[in-house]
């Protein structure tokens, strides 16, 4: 059992919106005419693919990073991470001047491995299917003294990515508008809990909802039987950013309590997802940052005369996989 005082809360994440101000982009709501028509309801996008490194994950690595930068408790940085995390923690350890090492697995897309050696890190890969990131990791930083931070275990981080929900509540509010439902594209379940906390605070009958690919939607099941379940597979989905084996340990203690149903869709309907938010609303989006939206389009999460938040998490996909969907 994880023990409430080694949760995160709300007031967390206002402290980490003013420690991200500056540094992370405080991205927009937008909204599609064609989307709303479509679903029957009115759809709030959130592009955290316009975000800093292309992913909401800069804003758990800069409020985790900047706080161990202050503090003085890290020489280095260490994560493990498909890429979005990658990302954003190298971009953040180079603002912080800090030196930092990621593990990614060997499969992980190019351009995602690429960025992460653009913004300053080392990177260390490996086999996803036979081996241990969190061991390989917690080798690293023994034998270089550095700090991991990981992608969504973590208070800080979680505080971080809950500036996402802030600024969504806030941003609705703003427009006179109350939101019935926020669906998250979720993994570890690290922005979702951070959401779900700020829904919490700024708007308690917003139900917040995972979103994630069929096989392995180990959060969806997660909540139903009440605890934390794994998937099958550790590979097997276009979703590479969401293939987390099973929700964190944090991220599960504040997300039980708080969520709506969590809901799964197909690879096929995340092209579908991606090839129309680049058609109609105009922005790129990965995969993985694409299977929320998914989930509305299809009908999952119904939208006839409500009001929906989604979080399009990321937009950090090759290109040669980006062409051939929209190729159809």
């Amino acid at each position: 059992m994880v023990g409430a005082s080694a949760l995160p809360t709300f007031a967390d994440i206002e402290a980490a919106a003013k420690r991200i101000e500056g540094f992370a982009v405080e991205t927009p709501l937008l909204e599609s005419r064609k989307l709303n028509a479509i679903v029957g309801g009115r759809i709030l996008l959130k592009p955290e693919c316009l975000q800093r490194t292309g992913s909401f994950k800069f804003r758990g690595a800069w409020n985790a990073i900047s706080k161990l930068k202050k503090s003085g408790a890290a020489k280095a940085i260490v994560a493990f991470s498909s890429g979005n995390h990658a990302q954003g923690v190298a971009a953040a350890a180079q603002i912080a001047r800090l030196p930092a090492i990621i593990v990614m697995p060997s499969d992980a897309p190019a351009i995602k491995i690429a960025n992460t050696r653009d913004y300053g890190a080392e990177v260390v890969t490996y086999d996803r299917v036979k081996e241990s990131r969190e061991d390989i990791a917690a080798l690293i930083a023994k034998e270089r003294h550095a700090a991991i931070v990981p992608p969504f275990d973590h208070p800080d981080v979680i505080a971080g990515q809950g500036t996402c929900g802030l600024e969504l509540i806030s941003k609705a509010k703003a427009l006179g508008t109350d939101i019935d439902d926020i669906a998250v594209c979720c993994s570890g379940g690290g922005l979702t809990a951070g959401i779900a906390l700020a829904a919490e605070a700024l708007s308690p009958r917003t139900r917040v909802h995972t979103a994630e690919p069929e096989g392995f939607d180990d959060y969806a099941r997660s909540l139903v039987s009440g605890k934390r379940e794994r998937n099958a597979a550790n590979a097997g989905s276009i979703c590479d950013a969401l293939l987390s084996p099973t929700p964190g340990e944090l991220t599960f203690a504040i997300n039980q309590p708080r969520l709506g149903p969590g809901y799964a869709v197909s690879d096929a309907e995340v092209r579908e997802a991606i090839r129309f938010a680049f058609e109609t609303v105009k922005l790129v989006v990965e995969p993985g940052g694409a299977v929320a939206l998914a989930a509305v389009l299809t009908g999952k999460i119904p939208a006839n005369n409500r009001t929906i938040g989604i979080v399009l998490s990321g937009g950090n996909i090759d290109a040669a996989l980006m062409a051939e969907i929209l190729r159809g």
